[in-house]
């Protein structure tokens, strides 16, 4: 009884998270939604499938819009069979728009827009207008950005320019959740006039754990892992293709994950099969713990990723994911790399089976410096949230400015 008295006299916070292609930004908001209940009534619009292992933090109430994502990185696909792209939009505006009215939020906080989710603007534009009129007060809004964006787009400059605009016509605040120290938003984000919202940088999130009473003796396996696995199937094989490089002798744990292809895992339990030292899990509830039990880790360097390695302090090789238009992992990797953090191997070098085992050879005679990163960005974005709803409201100058501008 207490608990729900507490509860229903903290202002809400209303957290709309869109996931499209892994689980990192789901990881992320997860973490920081579980330091928000501290000062706020969180409600959580999750707006991507929720893949098993991956608990929802207590005291977050959920409202699981009908599932979208991206097929490649650009195409919005349904992720709930039956329902189509349409069906979905619509429903879940109207599930936005109804749990705005319903919670009538101090806070809308949003996952990566406007800096990222440009399809789903038709959904998050809607929701900040509408939080702008509520009749018991405008809402915070406020943007939870992670450490790096994208600057490789062939559109770049109209996207950042684009972003710009969006941000300093409708947020009071952008969270981004990277120490300065190892970078800040002005070297991935490049608008033509200065960004004018208030910036915060927080610290790097991370999800709470216990902090480990003693040391844990390391195995003699390499832990190979790729997120959420939706784009690890190459990986994983390069990974077994390099084992034979090695002579074959070298165990292997590899953390498939919950969003790999259904096909491209039963295929890679038919490649691993007959070979003696080689385990597969289909998911694991604390990756740091299983990188602590490993000898080293082999993955690609996703924000979650990257910071379970540093936790763990495991000798690590990242493999960044990386397209034409997706850059995000390999600037992290050549950053943690020049602190001597971790070893990186460029993706195209890591499918020559002969190129990965000459890097794994290094790697287990590598040992990797301490990164001193700040690592409290789920507590001090909580902080900084309910300093922001303590201030009196203060009309931002570029909203006067929307009749001079266009999109």
């Amino acid at each position: 009884m207490p608990d729900t008295h507490f509860r229903n006299h903290r202002p809400t916070l209303l957290f709309y998270c869109q996931h499209s292609l892994g689980i990192g930004h789901l990881t992320r908001s997860f973490a920081l939604a579980a330091a928000l209940t501290q000062a706020f009534r969180v409600v959580f619009l999750n707006g991507g499938r929720l893949p098993p292992g991956v608990p929802v933090p207590a005291g977050v109430e959920r409202i699981d819009l009908p599932p979208l994502g991206m097929d490649d990185g650009h195409t919005v696909v349904s992720r709930e069979a039956g329902c189509d792209v349409a069906t979905a939009q619509a429903e879940r505006q109207r599930l936005i728009g109804l749990a705005l009215q319903q919670t009538q939020p101090a806070v809308v906080l949003v996952e990566l827009f406007p800096f990222g989710r440009k399809k789903f603007a038709g959904e998050i534009l809607p929701l900040l207008r509408a939080a702008r009129r509520l009749p018991g007060g405008a809402a915070k809004l406020v943007c939870s950005l992670r450490d790096i964006l994208v600057d490789a787009r062939p559109d770049q400059q109209h996207h950042d320019d684009r972003a710009r605009w969006l941000a300093d016509r409708y947020f009071d605040a952008v969270l981004v959740h990277a120490d300065p120290v190892f970078t800040r938003l002005e070297d991935s984000f490049h608008p033509t006039r200065p960004l004018r919202t208030p910036v915060h940088y927080t610290g790097f999130v991370v999800p709470a754990r216990p902090a480990a009473v003693q040391a844990v003796a390391r195995g003699p396996h390499l832990l190979v892992s790729a997120g959420g696995g939706i784009v690890g199937d190459g990986l994983f094989a390069a990974a077994l293709a390099a084992r034979e490089q090695l002579g074959g002798t070298l165990p292997l744990r590899i953390v498939a994950g919950p969003f790999l292809p259904e096909a491209q895992w039963q295929a890679l339990q038919q490649r691993a099969q007959g070979l003696a030292g080689v385990e597969l899990l289909r998911h694991v509830p604390d990756m740091v713990a299983e990188l602590r039990q490993a000898r080293a880790s082999l993955s690609q360097c996703g924000y979650n990723t990257a910071l379970d390695l540093v936790v763990a302090a495991v000798p690590a090789l990242v493999v960044p994911y990386e397209t034409v238009t997706e850059n995000e992992q390999q600037q992290r990797a050549q950053r943690l790399a020049a602190l001597g953090a971790l070893l990186q191997l460029p993706a195209a070098e890591a499918g020559q089976p002969a190129r990965l085992a000459a890097a794994l050879q290094q790697l287990l005679r590598f040992q990797p410096r301490p990164a001193a990163l700040a690592l409290d960005g789920a507590q001090r974005s909580a902080e900084i949230l309910a300093r922001l709803t303590l201030r009196p409201p203060a009309l931002n100058p570029n909203h006067e400015l929307l009749a001079c501008l266009t999109t």
